[in-house]
């Protein structure tokens, strides 16, 4: 049985249901069961997997029916009509404008000890930053994505991403900001016999190692294949096996604000919006025989279900003159006016931007002037944004870095608990290179070299660029002293000294 009822103030649920005249005492795994049972149809899981969808291009316009008003005055489905189903993914592009504007370029750890900045850069190498972008993703999509610390089987510390809709998280606080447990549900393939099935696994993380289960029919079996384990296990050359665990769960949220709320919930109804617009268009611009209505003439009318029916199905209509008037066809043409579809689509598409807080590329700010002042007004919305997905992703840097910290202390790299680290969110934005290299010019004297350098926009490594500087100095000076008296010349190509 897995301790884990020692629940914070949050998440202390009362687990003894004491039913009146019966004293009825809910286990540990009945609990859980439950917990399992209520997230797995939850509205906010519902909503993490819409917006995951929405992200890959599964919308709802793919399931929608075309349907006309029947003989009974009901809505009935016909399949003789064109029934377009466009999808244009503004959303993704919110998705994907937000990631990059916050981590299109490496992050930064600046820190005054070398050595400890020196470990963080292997351990945060290129590998983690492609993954730290695709969590900004799961959590723009999800509300909040989360990161699991592990040792693989040679171990090195390692980083693996769980989706959002995974995971059902225990908090000690109503903040939601110190987690207490955490629970993964997830499916995965196997046979039973030569019968292909899905098979749902459970995984507990609390402080006493991870418990797994296999869930069957709502009910958590303990898994044989892979049971429960510790965090850590430690084979001496003796073949000794010891169990360690972090004191902390090595699960950490990164959230993309404080409310947890997923992008997809401010601009769904935009979303769909636009892609109905566009397939009705579609649907209409196809609908040939449905732009002329015929009227006959002389003909038996018919009743008024009927009538409706025919004129939405077949485009054409039965009705009998009073004069008794030989019979004939007139015709009644319906345009379809594109530039109602265009405005609507418009409005549509700058509401979704403004909800989503991006910005537009063809913005009409970028035409003619594109001064700094108006680039920084037009990412107004996203800036502000993304200050706040930074404000929480340097929190959960904070909770990530202890776990560095005590991964370097065990494997004798050095004890940086008490270091200082400024951990810096290089934003691609665009810019006017030449109003900022003029700006750069003009502070020269006022601003130190370092300042200047790290603001001009064709730097990317400081430290580097000093130093290319410095090179250079030295070898112009190397060369006006080597006019007057040629000698060998005491710094090599790199600035090294040449003196023995």
């Amino acid at each position: 049985m897995f301790g884990f009822l020692n629940f914070g103030k949050e998440t202390r649920r009362i687990n003894k249901i004491i039913a009146e005249g019966a004293k009825t005492i809910m286990t540990d795994t009945q609990f859980l069961e439950k917990e399992i049972k209520k997230f797995k149809n939850s509205p906010k899981r519902m909503a993490m997997i819409t917006g995951e969808k929405y992200y890959l291009g599964e919308h709802e316009i793919l399931q929608r029916k075309r349907t006309v008003i029947g003989e009974n005055g009901l809505l009935q489905e016909v399949d003789n009509l064109p029934n377009n189903k466009i999808i244009d993914n503004q959303y993704a592009k919110m998705v994907d404008q937000k990631v990059n504007y916050l981590l299109g370029q490496p992050l930064t750890f600046d820190t005054d000890n070398k050595k400890y900045g020196e470990e963080l850069k292997k351990i945060f190498n290129k590998r983690f930053q492609r993954l730290l972008k695709n969590l900004c993703e799961d959590a723009l999509n999800g509300g909040i994505g989360w990161l699991h610390l592990h040792y693989n089987e040679n171990g090195e510390l390692c980083f693996k991403k769980f989706a959002p809709y995974e995971i059902l998280p225990f908090w000690a606080d109503a903040e939601h900001t110190i987690l207490d447990m955490a629970v993964r549900i997830y499916e995965v393939e196997g046979y039973e016999g030569d019968r292909e099935v899905i098979i749902e696994k459970v995984e507990v993380y609390s402080t006493k190692g991870i418990d797994r289960y296999v869930l069957q029919n709502g009910t958590l079996i303990p898994d044989v294949e892979n049971p429960s384990s510790s965090y850590m296990l430690v084979i001496d050359e003796e073949g000794k096996e010891t169990h360690w665990n972090w004191s902390k769960i090595p699960l950490i949220p990164f959230k993309y604000n404080h409310k947890e709320i997923p992008l997809i919930n401010r601009v769904k109804s935009l979303q769909d919006g636009i892609n109905a617009i566009l397939s009705d268009f579609q649907n209409n611009m196809q609908e040939d025989a449905r732009n002329t209505i015929l009227v006959i003439k002389n003909y038996d009318g018919t009743n008024l279900g009927e009538f409706r029916r025919n004129l939405a199905q077949y485009g054409a209509v039965k009705v009998r003159t009073v004069d008794g008037a030989d019979g004939g066809i007139d015709t009644l043409t319906i345009e379809v006016n594109a530039e109602n579809y265009k405005s609507i689509l418009h409005v549509l598409k700058n509401a979704l931007i403004e909800n989503a807080r991006g910005f537009d590329a063809k913005d009409d700010r970028m035409n003619g002037n594109p001064n700094q002042m108006n680039i920084q007004s037009m990412y107004s919305d996203i800036d502000l944004d993304a200050n706040g997905m930074e404000t929480e992703f340097q929190a959960a840097f904070e909770e990530l870095l202890w776990f560095v910290n005590v991964h370097l202390a065990n494997t004798g790299k050095g004890d940086f608990e008490n270091e200082e680290v400024t951990i810096i969110f290089n934003r691609d934005i665009m810019m006017n290179e030449s109003e900022v290299i003029e700006n750069c010019k003009k502070s020269v004297g006022i601003l130190s070299n370092e300042t200047i350098v790290g603001q001009h926009p064709w730097i990317n490594d400081v430290e580097k660029e000093l130093k290319r500087i410095e090179n250079e100095k030295k070898s112009a000076m190397d060369e006006y002293l080597n006019s007057f008296n040629p000698v060998k010349q005491p710094y090599d190509e790199d600035g090294e000294d040449n003196e023995e």
